[in-house]
């Protein structure tokens, strides 16, 4: 942990409690090479209130980042479970803290590949939201494969979200819109969508709303957002809505 991040103090992520524990998502099994779905298990068990609750909203945020905007959605959304997944250990610990010491019972944290994580762990049908804002835009060609927006995520956010969930894209990034748009307008078009197995059109798009925590004049209020507008930069946004079979036929 950097001495700037942490301003010097031990940081306690909590596992079990915020963090995710090696106990609660351990290794894939081997039976994965055989067995796509032999890895899968239930996110939504890491949520206690969920015992007595069984029914709560689940929503995802890739790339979490410092925290910012599940600390300040979760107070606004108490019946709803947040699950926040960042990659980079320092953040992940940094945002864990955070988290901890604001007492959020309906946040946990997990540090992994968020893309992996959806494919390989997550059921069908179990997520109402999927928030992806200020993904890393990856901008030289040879690492565009590295992107969050791809055909095998496109095609497991569809599985994994409930029907008519949403996939909600922020960013500031021109050539990354670009590339998004890319996928987009075939996924909520004629396609083609490979790895995936139902409707086409997967998606419908529709505008995009700032989240109640978001301050007036923002769109989701995140560290990276603020920053940017100081610097004068513009943004894109959208949401994707998941079509189901009977969206896509009118019955």
């Amino acid at each position: 942990m950097s001495f700037g991040l942490s301003r010097g103090r031990p940081l306690d992520t909590a596992p079990g409690v915020v963090m995710v524990s090696e106990q609660e998502c351990g290794p894939l099994p081997d039976e994965i090479i055989s067995d796509p779905n032999a890895g899968r298990l239930d996110p939504r068990t890491w949520f206690p209130l969920r015992n007595e609750h069984p029914d709560r909203p689940f929503e995802v945020e890739i790339g979490s980042g410092k925290g910012t905007f599940l600390i300040q959605q979760a107070p606004k959304s108490p019946g709803t479970d947040y699950l926040g997944i960042e990659w980079a250990a320092e953040f992940c610990t940094y945002a864990a803290d955070r988290i901890r010491r604001a007492r959020l019972p309906n946040v946990r944290l997990i540090r992994t590949d968020a893309t992996e994580l959806l494919r390989w762990r997550f059921p069908d049908g179990i997520v109402d939201v999927i928030h992806l804002y200020f993904s890393d835009p990856w901008p030289k060609a040879r690492h565009h494969k590295k992107r969050v927006i791809q055909d095998r995520f496109l095609a497991d956010a569809w599985r994994v979200l409930v029907p008519g969930g949403e996939l909600r894209i922020v960013t500031d990034h021109d050539d990354l819109w670009r590339w998004d748009r890319e996928h987009i307008e075939r996924w909520c078009g004629p396609g083609p969508c490979p790895h995936h197995e139902g409707p086409v059109p997967a998606f419908a798009e529709t505008d995009f709303t700032a989240p109640d925590s978001a301050d007036q004049d923002e769109l989701v209020g995140t560290n990276f957002e603020r920053k940017f507008r100081r610097e004068g930069r513009s943004f894109h946004a959208t949401v994707l809505r998941k079509l189901t079979k009977s969206h896509s036929t009118g019955e």
